[in-house]
């Protein structure tokens, strides 16, 4: 089987890799390969990246991020997008997180947030949660169906203030 690992551009996560990913991949191919090859996969990417990375990921990709927490203790954040993800029961002391979800969300249901923020907190992390009632599940894609211009302006505007990037024009 040949290996195939797709980086998307500086324009960030679109569509147009969404659909080459798919094509590549898809849903079947993670549940071929298991989870425990994705995360190995995701382990073995982020290896060697500074300590000032932030973990981000969107939708299964936050969960991805997540499970990186417990080997990289010394990271910068994590940013968890259209999806929530166990932290670990011990992170540093401050580590920035923030979780963006639709509301309601099947991957980020309202009922567990109070719960996940409560862990995320007692780790030691310094969580936020952001809600966006009335947007789809990944709202933040404006070639789907669930996108919500007003959701998605909001969350990248919060990213950037938590990445203290300032947006560019």
């Amino acid at each position: 089987m040949t290996h195939v690992v797709l980086f998307h551009s500086v324009l960030g996560l679109r569509q147009a890799e969404l659909d080459a990913a798919e094509r590549l991949r898809g849903f079947a191919l993670k549940d071929r390969i298991g989870w425990s090859t994705v995360a190995t996969r995701a382990l073995d990417a982020a290896s060697e990246l500074p300590d000032d990375t932030v973990l981000a990921g969107m939708s299964m990709g936050a969960v991805v991020a997540a499970g990186l927490l417990p080997h990289r203790p010394a990271t910068a954040g994590a940013l968890l997008l259209h999806a929530i993800a166990d932290i670990p029961a011990k992170v540093r002391q401050g580590l920035s997180i923030q979780l963006h979800a639709a509301d309601p969300d099947d991957f980020a249901p309202p009922a567990a947030l109070p719960g996940w923020l409560d862990a995320a907190t007692r780790s030691g992390a310094d969580a936020r949660v952001f809600t966006y009632p009335g947007a789809g599940h990944f709202y933040t894609d404006s070639s789907l169906a669930d996108h919500h211009e007003g959701a998605a302006t909001l969350t990248w505007q919060r990213v950037l203030e938590f990445l203290e990037i300032q947006p560019s024009g």
